[in-house]
């Protein structure tokens, strides 16, 4: 007996109704999963595309950064003066309940905040390198950080479907399945048995005509 279920109606339209919601569970779930992928496929190519560009772009800034130290010999002086950054922000955008981050910082022109003295073109250069590896970088983490998300939420919903469809589904409608079974062989039995007693009446009444029609002569 599935799930040692007692073949009542009542237990069959319980079953019946959570046939119905796992059924739609599962359906949404599916849906859920395919918008998912979609958006995966999206920042794939968008990661594709910047990890194309932020390689030449580091390998250019790293170029600089050695010209520049070339030039004027350790510049780590410099580095200490610039200004710490603090424009970068860190929003969330949900996808269907998956929250995915959104990475904004702020994108001003360069501007020289370091003197001319014992400086030269190389470092001018490092810097506006560096500031675009920056924005890119910003860039980039959004995009790794919104796949990884969305990896981790797609296999949950995946696990949670198959669930539903491998488990939760068959289990409800082979439960279904064996109380609407024993409720017909209950009801052919309370039929045979309602057509035995009936038979058995009709015979009883029959011979007590009988026996009264004798009983007259």
């Amino acid at each position: 007996m599935a799930d040692q279920v007692f073949p009542t109606k009542g237990n069959l339209l319980n079953t019946q109704k959570s046939l119905s919601l796992a059924t739609l569970g599962y359906e949404l779930l599916d849906k859920k999963r395919n918008i998912l992928i979609r958006e995966l496929m999206s920042m794939v190519d968008k990661a594709k595309q910047l990890r194309g560009t932020i390689d030449s772009t580091y390998i250019q800034a790293y170029q600089a950064l050695q010209m520049a130290n070339i030039s004027r010999g350790i510049i780590g002086n410099i580095a200490d003066s610039m200004p710490i950054e603090d424009s970068l922000t860190v929003t969330y955008r949900s996808v269907m309940g998956c929250e995915l981050p959104q990475v904004s910082i702020n994108e001003k022109k360069p501007q020289i905040l370091y003197g001319f003295l014992n400086t030269d073109v190389h470092i001018d250069k490092a810097y506006i390198c560096f500031e675009k590896v920056k924005v890119m970088t910003a860039a980039l983490a959004e995009v790794d950080n919104g796949i990884y998300r969305l990896t981790n939420s797609i296999r949950k919903t995946q696990t949670r479907a198959n669930a539903l469809q491998n488990i939760v589904i068959p289990r409800y409608k082979k439960t279904v399945k064996f109380i609407s079974e024993s409720l017909e062989e209950k009801e052919r039995e309370d039929f045979s048995r309602m057509k035995v007693i009936k038979t058995q009446k009709e015979r009883r009444k029959k011979r007590y005509k009988i026996k009264s029609t004798e009983n007259a002569a």
